[in-house]
């Protein structure tokens, strides 16, 4: 459950998770897992030679700007973290065993090499957890504000060239079982016939323990990962294009009562535990959900 201090439905910031409080009735939360390359002064860069952080490997290139930009244009609220993702990685269950990576695309990580389950339990708590503790506290104050579940919509970004493989997508949909925010993102994308659209692409979107498995597919929420080339968004312009873009879109599809209802799915990576909304202040006008699928 959220900490009992942090209120979303007002800005917020600290050295785990910013939050931009937006409108939350408006139906929508923007998430940015891996939106700065942040590590505290005290973790000394993590041991990494100069010039490393500002990879791939320590943030996702442009999502800061973009969700900072697209959440402004929507009004929607949106959370995002504050620390590197080389530091710990919001977008992996606490389980997981690459939630702090050693090695991350051929760099040796030094400050992860010999960490210990109590330095690991110490990064859950100062950083991983209360980034996941905004994201609940967001979706559940956007639910009560709206009166119907909120759609998710998840930024990254990915590499032009991966292992010395050009990637031609501009743009991936990563989704799991959930098709229903995802076939209608790739289907308005696509419209754009000089846009290459990737269907889970260049990753798949089943992933057990991530954000979205967390948050939405255990809630049974209407969600999907958008993953934009980081060339496109690599400057301001880019930045703002592509916001005005995905503005448009899920403008368009604000008014869908399908985005809005709780659905389970399931998950192609394993078992999932439904995560019910909580109802203490009985507004949600919720229909019935339909049971888990095995």
């Amino acid at each position: 459950m959220p900490s009992p201090e942090l209120d979303a439905r007002s800005p917020f910031r600290d050295e785990a998770r910013e939050i931009l409080a937006g409108d939350p009735a408006r139906g929508l939360v923007i998430l940015a897992d891996h939106a700065t390359n942040i590590v505290p002064a005290e973790y000394a860069g993590l041991g990494l030679p100069a010039g490393q952080l500002e990879r791939h490997i320590g943030y996702d290139i442009g999502i800061d700007g973009l969700t900072r930009e697209l959440a402004r244009r929507t009004g929607a609220p949106a959370v995002l973290s504050r620390f590197s993702r080389l530091l710990i990685d919001p977008n992996r269950g606490d389980d997981d065993p690459t939630l702090i990576m050693r090695l991350s695309d051929g760099a040796v990580v030094p400050g992860n090499a010999r960490i210990d389950a109590d330095e690991r339990a110490r990064r859950i708590g100062r950083f991983w957890r209360p980034y996941d503790e905004a994201v609940a506290a967001v979706i559940e104050t956007a639910a009560r504000a709206s009166g119907v579940p909120p759609v998710i919509l998840s930024l990254h970004s990915f590499t032009p060239v991966w292992r010395g493989v050009p990637r031609p997508w501009h743009v991936g949909i990563l989704w799991d079982r959930d098709p229903r925010l995802p076939r209608l993102l790739h289907d308005a994308l696509s419209a754009d016939t000089a846009l290459v659209v990737g269907d889970n692409e260049p990753y798949g979107g089943a992933l057990h323990g991530d954000t979205m498995f967390r948050h939405a597919t255990r809630r049974g929420l209407a969600h999907a990962i958008l993953e934009v080339r980081q060339d496109l968004i690599a400057d301001a312009a880019g930045i703002l294009a592509w916001a005005g873009r995905l503005t448009r879109i899920m403008d368009d599809l604000a008014g869908r009562p399908d985005l809005h209802r709780i659905e389970y799915f399931g998950s192609d990576a394993g078992p999932v535990a439904p995560l019910p909304l909580p109802l203490a202040d009985a507004a949600y006008p919720f229909e019935r959900p339909a049971p888990m699928p095995a």
